[in-house]
């Protein structure tokens, strides 16, 4: 499929009203989108596979185009999405296109992903580090990972709003399924008071703790 092809279908498929809404979640205006529904966009992407290597040098004029790209390369096997994922991290600029970029192939390869999460939690970047984040949360809420994602947590530049409310969402994450392991980890006081509160604003708005539980952690607020 040409570029040109590309953007032509996409056009055919746009929602005015859709992409008006998706600009205001996005709060990014530099963004140009043509306002594409995610999963007409992954459908799209299915198609492509096999293509990946054409399809990266598409240009990123258009938020679709670049989740498309991601979406292509996030259907390797592990292998060879290794070989595109420093291009593809970089073409990372909003919080959408982060949170959907969530490869399936580091089930079964944590340990050796774990390398570039480590190489993208200390860039001082903020879709870097929020993607580090989101990986964490989809693939390493494990017992085994625990103190990894405090560290990096710990660690995260949380003055960037995307990034402290991964960290917040991941320590929520972690609440929930670790409940005890996570209050401990609240109480050694580490966290900013703004990431801190938040984890525990979202951990209790979850459904998957008890009354008690989350009347404990609200006890916990800086």
């Amino acid at each position: 499929m040409l570029y040109q092809q590309l953007l032509e279908e996409l056009n055919s498929l746009a929602d005015e009203n859709y992409r008006n809404f998706h600009r205001k979640l996005l709060k990014n205006d530099s963004l140009n989108l043509i306002g594409v529904r995610i999963p007409a966009l992954r459908k799209i992407a299915k198609r492509l596979k096999g293509y990946e290597a054409e399809v990266m040098t598409f240009p990123d004029d258009y938020y679709e185009v670049t989740f498309i790209k991601l979406t292509v390369i996030s259907y390797l096997k592990y292998d060879e999405f290794i070989k595109y994922i420093d291009k593809c991290v970089r073409l990372i600029n909003n919080w959408a296109t982060c949170d959907c970029f969530a490869p399936k192939c580091v089930v079964g390869n944590e340990d050796a992903f774990l390398r570039y999460i480590f190489k993208y939690a200390v860039i001082d970047a903020e879709f870097y580090q929020r993607f580090a984040l989101t990986s964490l949360l989809h693939f390493y809420i494990k017992e085994k990972y625990l103190e990894t994602i405090f560290r990096l947590v710990e660690e995260a530049k949380t003055d960037y709003y995307y990034v402290h409310m991964g960290a917040a969402w991941l320590i929520a994450e972690v609440l929930v399924k670790f409940y005890d392991i996570g209050v401990e980890f609240l109480k050694k006081g580490t966290l900013d008071k703004k990431t801190h509160n938040k984890s525990i604003q979202k951990a209790t708005e979850s459904y998957r703790l008890s009354v008690e539980q989350k009347y404990k952690l609200k006890g916990m607020k800086k």
